[in-house]
């Protein structure tokens, strides 16, 4: 049965991140470039202790990175925290590539990870599609996850992608009526189609569209700007690989991973925003119900963004909170 202890957080206190609220930054001890095909070299970085207990943090977009801040939430006494950008995604080359790049390369990468690693069972934190990403791959190596802690879920839904992109327009309309751009139908594929257009002008339009969009979104009830914005240098990258992935519904099925989590027996601690605009708590609560070994946590005044106090507090409290239910490491 799975478990769902809901529980509800509130404050009058600004949403502002606070120095104590995670881990002092600590500095990589190893990092590289591991090459997984012919094509795609992935960063990898590890932090924390060398012996710890190994957690990987799986980023978001699809198209995002890894940031030196997301080793905060992991105690470096105890975790071996394990880091890296996914196919095509900051650091690793080529930058913005989508060949050979599909949820499941994703899922090999993270395996071939484990495995040069030396790495048998580990724990997975991840937060919007890198939550996607870590039950793609949970529920095809369920016997190399330890637990899971997941954030902002996103299961790859047409209904969750139909919210995005029409939904919001209720919420941010003169941003909608930007990425509209005079027509409204079939953005995935009109975007997909842009971003990649021989024209450099177009395609550079297109993704500052696209991305100033989604950066809109994350803003919305936000008391300060979420934190993590994109240069130009980044932004066409990460919205060729995102346009890659949701024209195809991020290659996954209709229902796939809903109908796959009962197959995750460890231990699950979901971390929820109520006011999460980008991935509202529906989709949370559900998967919460089929996770045999689920604890969901909605917290209240919070959104979407990792960065908010309230959601790395949480978060934080979550992996410590695992230091005790993690199985002793083979």
């Amino acid at each position: 049965m799975a478990s769902n202890d809901r529980k509800a957080e509130s404050s009058g206190q600004s949403d502002a991140l606070r120095p104590e609220e995670l881990y002092p930054l600590v500095q990589p001890h190893h990092s590289e470039s591991l090459s997984v095909s012919p094509v795609h070299s992935l960063y990898v970085e590890q932090s924390g202790n060398p012996d710890g207990y190994p957690v990987l943090f799986l980023h978001g977009g699809p198209g995002s990175q890894t940031r030196p801040e997301h080793r905060r939430y992991f105690d470096p006494k105890f975790y071996r925290a394990v880091l890296f950008d996914q196919r095509g995604c900051g650091r690793s080359t080529p930058a913005g590539c989508v060949e050979e790049n599909t949820t499941w390369h994703l899922v090999e990468d993270i395996e071939t990870i484990r495995r040069k690693l030396g790495v048998n069972k580990w724990l997975l934190f991840g937060g919007s599609w890198g939550s996607t990403l870590a039950l793609a791959y949970a529920t095809t190596f369920p016997q190399h996850v330890s637990g899971l802690i997941l954030r902002g879920v996103f299961l790859a839904s047409h209904a969750e992608l139909d919210w995005f992109l029409n939904g919001l327009r209720a919420f941010i309309p003169e941003q909608w009526e930007s990425l509209a751009n005079g027509s409204g139908k079939d953005m995935v594929h009109r975007y997909h189609k842009d971003v990649n257009d021989d024209d450099p002008s177009i395609a550079a339009q297109a993704a500052r569209r696209w991305v100033g969009y989604e950066n809109s979104v994350m803003a919305i009830g936000a008391q300060s700007q979420p934190s993590v914005q994109f240069d130009g240098s980044a932004v066409l990258p990460r919205a060729r690989v995102q346009l890659h992935y949701l024209a195809a519904d991020c290659f996954l099925r209709a229902d796939e991973l809903m109908e796959r989590a009962r197959a995750v027996q460890s231990p699950a601690i979901i971390v929820q925003g109520r006011s999460d605009m980008v991935c509202p708590p529906v989709t949370a609560y559900e998967l919460s119900k089929r996770l045999p070994a689920a604890q969901l946590r909605i917290i209240e005044q919070a959104g979407h963004a990792a960065s908010g106090a309230r959601l790395a507090s949480a978060l934080r409290q979550a992996t410590d909170e695992m230091r005790e239910r993690l199985p002793a490491p083979k």
